[in-house]
């Protein structure tokens, strides 16, 4: 997964570099997820977001699952279709909502191995299901930085199908 998710970022990079319009956006967020956002814009009413990271370090630590707990955080694979709307007809603040799918991998500690976490009582597992996220977004002002705070959640389909996680993040990008 680890290799799957850089060679992505290389692909994402090598794209973004050879981007010929100023429509892209790249940068960081904070919460869950926690990673590399990158955003294409589409004509000011559409985007496409991206974020590779970390997933479940903030909100869904330590949390029962399946027949167990997940304990410790895992890598995380995120893309969303938004729809993008001027706050009180401001070009400068937009509001965003979207939906999409995440591909999780985590160490999950099922309950019939022991109780304390170590190497050998973890099993990896791989999850993938549906999120929606709504947002908004600050372009500041003769500058190319943007911030930005969102909200949403996500619903395993598997391995267990309705587990549900709340994602809420903050973050800052640089556009191109």
């Amino acid at each position: 997964m680890k290799k799957l998710a850089l060679t992505f970022i290389c692909i994402l990079s090598f794209g973004l570099a050879q981007a010929q319009d100023n429509n892209w956006a790249v940068g960081f967020k904070l919460g869950e997820p926690s990673g590399v956002n990158f955003r294409k814009y589409f004509n000011n009413i559409h985007a496409l977001d991206v974020t590779i990271g970390t997933y479940g370090g903030v909100l869904s630590n330590d949390r029962n699952y399946r027949s167990g707990k997940y304990k410790t955080t895992g890598l995380s694979v995120q893309v969303h279709y938004l729809w993008t709307t001027p706050l009180f007809n401001a070009e400068n603040v937009r509001v965003y909502y979207g939906l999409g799918g995440q591909v999780n991998s985590r160490n999950y500690y099922p309950d019939n191995k022991r109780t304390l976490p170590a190497p050998g009582d973890r099993e990896k597992t791989i999850s993938l299901g549906g999120s929606a996220i709504g947002g908004v977004e600050y372009f500041i002002p003769d500058n190319r930085i943007s911030v930005f705070l969102e909200t949403g959640a996500y619903v395993e389909l598997l391995p267990r199908p309705f587990y549900l996680s709340p994602n809420l993040s903050a973050g800052i990008r640089f556009n191109l």
